[in-house]
C-alpha cells in the first residue's frame, strides 16, 4: 500500500491516555506503540490530513479512565490540535454514543486507519464497527498493543492477545499494515 492508496483516509487514535500506564494493568507489548503512533500523527498533520482522537471516559468504578482521575487525560503529545476532531465514548466502540459516523460520512471520508489501545478491546471493537458499517478500514499493528490476560488458569502474555487479534482482524474486517508499509 502506498501513500497516494490513503489520500482521503482519516487516521482515528483511540484511547492514548494515561491511565493505560497503571502497573496493575499487567505486561504489555509493543512499547514502540506510542512512538509508531506519534510518527504517524504527525505525518498525517504534515499532509493537513484529518486526524481523529478517540477517549474513553469509563463508568466502571474501578477504572483508571474514569473523568474524574488523573489517567483519564491523554499521554504527552496525545492531545487533539484545536482543529482535530475529538469524540468521547463509554464503551469499547469509537461510533457507540458518538457522532462519529456522522462526522465520517458528512466529510465524504471513507477510509480509516486506525491506531491506539489496546488492540484487544476499544482497538478491535472499533475496527469491527467501522467494517461492518462499511468503512474501508487499515489497522497499524505496530501502532496499537495489547496487555496480559488470564483466562481459565492460563496466562496469555500481550504479545499473544495482540496476535491473535490481529489474526482475527485482518482480512476480515480491515487490513493489518505497519507503520512502515502504510508509509511506503
Amino acid at each position: 500500500m502506498e501513500c497516494a492508496d490513503i489520500a482521503n483516509a482519516a487516521l482515528v487514535v483511540i484511547d492514548v491516555q494515561r491511565g493505560l500506564d497503571a502497573p496493575e494493568l499487567g505486561e504489555r507489548n509493543n512499547p514502540d506503540a506510542e512512538a509508531n503512533m506519534l510518527t504517524l500523527i504527525e505525518w498525517w498533520r504534515e499532509q493537513s490530513r484529518p486526524v481523529i482522537h478517540v477517549k474513553h471516559n469509563s463508568t466502571e468504578p474501578n477504572s483508571t479512565l474514569k473523568p474524574d482521575l488523573p489517567g483519564n487525560e491523554f499521554k504527552a503529545g496525545f492531545a487533539p490540535l484545536p482543529n482535530e476532531k475529538l469524540f468521547e465514548k463509554t464503551v469499547n466502540s469509537a461510533f457507540i454514543g458518538t457522532t462519529l459516523e456522522d462526522y465520517l460520512l458528512g466529510e465524504n471520508i471513507k477510509d480509516v486507519i486506525i491506531v491506539g489501545l489496546t488492540t484487544d478491546h476499544c482497538v478491535s471493537t472499533s475496527v469491527r464497527m467501522a467494517a461492518n458499517l462499511g468503512f474501508r478500514v487499515w489497522l497499524v499493528g505496530d501502532a496499537t498493543a495489547a496487555f496480559e490476560r488470564k483466562y481459565n488458569g492460563v496466562t496469555l502474555t500481550g504479545e499473544q492477545i495482540h496476535t491473535a487479534n490481529l489474526a482475527s482482524l485482518h482480512n476480515e474486517f480491515c487490513t493489518v499494515v505497519s507503520v512502515d508499509t502504510l508509509l511506503g
